[in-house]
């Protein structure tokens, strides 16, 4: 499965994952890159997620306004 193909959810616990294993401070600094890197593109599609939802909300809203008046 590819990063954008990942739920809210899934990359939300993806994500949390990452920072776990970032704050544990075992890994190496390669692999400390590419949990970062990986929790970067996690953090983005989150953001993309919510973002998506807020305009799907706001045009709810503004259909709904329309119908009232």
């Amino acid at each position: 499965m590819t990063t954008e193909q990942l739920s809210y959810e899934e990359a939300r616990a993806e994500l949390v994952e990452v920072v776990q294993k970032l704050e544990a401070g075992a890994a190496t600094l390669e692999e400390s890159l590419q949990l970062w890197e990986r929790g970067e593109e996690l953090a983005d599609l989150c953001q993309s997620h919510l973002e998506g939802a807020r305009e799907r909300l706001d045009a709810r809203m503004a259909s709904r306004a329309e119908t009232t008046e």
